[in-house]
């Protein structure tokens, strides 16, 4: 029985803004309802007990996370949700409190991918006040995430944004040291209990329509990560956000079916060899980061 660490299930693909790094899906909007959702946490039960609110889409956009949290936990899941943070401050009463919630993880490289959004203080100001709040009621883990350094230019423009963010940052927690002084590309550094910052390079999100390299390299898709879409399609990671690496339905194949297809193996045979078989995997700038790692 294969066993995942995280397990993606995408419960809505809209999102509330345009980020200059994150390819727009060209799938048709869709929220997850609460009886597929059920039927899913019922189906992958055996095979995690971690699933992740996340591939495309705002999570928080979702009328009823707060249900989809009570049913988790009825399940015996733990839950990891990724969003911008926009919404946090008016959807944080359906969040504090889920027994099931055990992490957020707020891309606020989400700011500077947003020309128009000019209400900066205000987007700080309530992604640290909610922290703030759920550290003193709860144990849920805070991880911040500033994955929107360029390569090739280490005073980069987004490297210059970042600088009000880790200011606010440092001033919140009475940080005695300076965080750009302590961390690098790639790596977190703790700021306190339970919460944490991680800053990064940008990635290339995969595409067909990128130039494909000679896909020697390795990735956990299918290792131990997997993602099921807001329709049902199982792919291999939460990378693959139009489904391109289609396996399967979760809706029509019982899931244990799915994995152990024949096309599923080989991505997972092929990745043991250190070898990518599928032509997105071939063309994914993640799967390239990893390899050097």
């Amino acid at each position: 029985m294969k066993q995942f660490k995280k397990f993606y299930i995408e419960i809505t693909n809209m999102c509330n803004l345009s980020c200059s790094f994150c390819p727009k899906t060209l799938r048709q909007p869709e929220f997850m309802n609460i009886d597929r959702f059920s039927l899913i946490l019922d189906q992958i039960k055996p095979h995690t007990k971690y699933i992740y609110f996340h591939v495309k889409g705002e999570p928080l956009l979702h009328p009823d996370i707060d249900k989809f949290l009570d049913l988790s936990h009825e399940k015996g899941f733990k839950v990891n949700i990724t969003t911008n943070g926009t919404l946090i401050h008016e959807k944080k009463e359906k969040l504090i409190g889920k027994p099931s919630l055990r992490q957020i993880n707020f891309s606020l490289h989400s700011l500077s991918g947003n020309a128009w959004y000019q209400r900066k203080d205000e987007y700080i100001s309530n992604i640290l006040d909610f922290t703030r709040e759920v550290r003193e009621n709860t144990d849920v883990i805070i991880a911040f995430r500033l994955w929107n350094l360029a390569k090739d230019n280490e005073e980069n423009l987004e490297k210059q944004r970042n600088q009000e963010i880790l200011n606010a940052i440092e001033t919140e927690f009475h940080l005695p040291y300076k965080i750009r002084e302590m961390i690098t590309p790639g790596r977190g550094v703790k700021i306190t209990e339970h919460v944490y910052l991680n800053q990064d390079h940008e990635f290339q999100w995969p595409d067909l329509k990128e130039k494909e390299d000679d896909g020697v390299g390795f990735c956990y898709g299918l290792r131990n990560q997997v993602a099921i879409l807001v329709d049902g399609t199982v792919v291999p990671c939460c990378l693959d956000g139009e489904g391109v690496i289609n396996l399967g339905n979760i809706h029509q194949t019982p899931f244990s079916e799915i994995i152990e297809s024949e096309r599923a193996n080989n991505i997972y045979d092929g990745f043991s060899r250190r070898y990518a078989v599928e032509e997105l995997c071939r063309k994914c700038g993640y799967r390239e980061k990893m390899s050097l790692t």
